[in-house]
């Protein structure tokens, strides 16, 4: 009998992405997850569930073995720091840019910055090798309202178009690292489940090319 698998994916953009791609290697969801409340989901395979959790979760849940393979955008693994993750293909999906976005046309202040995000360690590293001192503020969403309330200088956020930040004033200043979706796995769970694991790693490979 085939080993178990649980697929952590997140909702959104990366799910409407990777969907195609693991339906190339044989594997697809056995509802509409478009329709559907459930956050475990059968698929096609008897072996292989999915469990759909908000993106900044997929690493830890992969993390702690809740699910054996995740799949998670570069900018929540390392901001999540990677432990007891194998970080193993680049799906070529979902890609954008990290950077840092003030108003247009504002002067930066030449003292302590103040930068709102909702990636504190990516964007503490990224000015500490700088060596510039910055005041970070947390925030979980609409990004782009803290420079134009004044509650920051700048934000650091992930970038597609631009048109969000365009349409509300700001343009990108510094590039901070290029994202795209990858395929995590479970350490403990490629040692117990390494032929089915490596089998759908193999078939995930093939979809991608």
């Amino acid at each position: 009998m085939a080993e178990e698998l649980t697929i952590a994916l997140a909702k959104g953009r990366i799910l409407d992405e990777t969907l195609p791609l693991l339906a190339r290697a044989g594997i697809e969801p056995a509802e509409d997850l478009t329709a559907s409340r459930k956050l475990i989901v059968a698929t096609n395979r008897q072996n292989v569930r999915l469990v759909l959790i908000r993106s900044a979760d997929v690493a830890t849940y992969v993390q702690y073995g809740a699910a054996d393979l995740g799949v998670a955008g570069k900018d929540v693994l390392v901001e999540h720091g990677g432990e007891g993750l194998y970080e193993r293909l680049d799906l070529k999906i979902a890609p954008c840019r990290m950077m840092t976005a003030g108003v247009a046309g504002q002067p930066l202040p030449r003292s302590r910055l103040r930068v709102a995000t909702k990636y504190p360690q990516i964007t503490r590293r990224f000015f500490l090798d700088q060596g510039r001192q910055v005041e970070l503020i947390k925030l979980y969403g609409s990004m782009e309202l803290a420079p134009m309330v004044g509650l920051a200088d700048v934000i650091v956020d992930l970038v597609d178009t631009g048109n969000t930040l365009k349409a509300n004033g700001l343009v990108p200043l510094e590039h901070i690292l290029d994202i795209s979706s990858r395929l995590i796995i479970n350490r403990a769970s490629l040692k117990m489940k390494n032929r089915a694991i490596e089998a759908l790693v193999s078939k995930i490979e093939k979809a991608i090319e």
